[in-house]
């Protein structure tokens, strides 16, 4: 599949922001079944690229000047190629997947987490996965604005509900219960008939034999070619498309726009 995207992310201030600092990881993952046909940034400022301790590209924008309102700009078109049942081919010179057993803030489990796990999580193949995924979905429902990009794991489980975010950590968690490596992907879905469409996580399993699976949880089926990889982390923070700090501004909005299409796209209306 050939997506056509537009991502503009507009940050408004209160007050002048005296400096700010952002981590841009708005490049999409160089990767066997992934490719960058065209893909430019935006930015009120010179971005500085480099690759993290992932494998993702992170632009940094830092803005020493006094400035207001802040508008990024990420566009182009990407080529997905389908996966078999979320398999993903192995690269060169990945980070180590044993990385993704260590536990984080976000993603640390509690007695309940434990439990739902132990009741959910029956095998270690990708049945046994997307198994899971429908348990993890069927426990928290989609809902926006009930969480924050700070919930935890398993703060989305005891309250029942959430977004992707919450669905990737609880699914991240759960398998790190089991021995199994888990990563946070961050990226983008194409809507196609499936609701929670545009910006998305989902979560990539490591299994022995067998290699990265990838799955979609709040849609409870395999990764293919519906989604677009960003960036790959332990968890949200190590995996955000955007994430920075400031001095000064006072109260912030923040405006996300997110368009996905088939290739080719057609003129954005500004």
């Amino acid at each position: 599949m050939r997506l056509s995207i537009l991502h503009r992310t507009t940050y408004r201030y209160g007050s002048p922001v005296f400096y700010s600092i952002q981590h841009l990881r708005l490049t999409p993952r160089d990767e066997p079944h992934q490719r960058t046909l065209r893909w430019r940034l935006k930015a009120p400022g010179k971005l500085n690229a480099a690759p993290d301790a992932y494998g993702n590209l992170v632009h940094t924008l830092v803005l020493t000047e006094a400035h207001g309102d802040v508008e990024i700009e990420a566009r182009g078109e990407v080529e997905v190629d389908a996966l078999d049942e979320g398999k993903l081919e192995e690269t060169e010179g990945t980070t180590p997947p044993m990385t993704y057993l260590a536990g984080t803030p976000l993603t640390a489990p509690d007695d309940a987490l434990r439990a739902f796990t132990g009741g959910a999580l029956r095998g270690t193949d990708r049945r046994a996965l997307l198994d899971f995924a429908t348990a993890v979905c069927d426990a928290i429902d989609y809902q926006t604005g009930t969480t924050e990009v700070t919930s935890t794991a398993a703060e989305a489980l005891r309250q029942g509900r959430g977004v992707c975010q919450d669905h990737a950590h609880v699914f991240i968690a759960g398998c790190r219960l089991r021995g199994l490596p888990a990563r946070y992907v961050s990226g983008y879905v194409h809507p196609g008939d499936a609701p929670h469409a545009a910006s998305h996580a989902w979560a990539d399993v490591y299994l022995p034999g067998e290699g990265w699976v990838s799955i979609d949880i709040t849609h409870r089926r395999f990764a293919s070619d519906h989604l677009c990889r960003l960036a790959v982390g332990r968890d949200y923070v190590s995996a955000s498309p955007v994430r920075g700090v400031r001095v000064g501004g006072g109260d912030e909005t923040m405006q996300v726009r997110v368009n996905i299409r088939p290739f080719p796209f057609h003129a954005d209306p500004e």
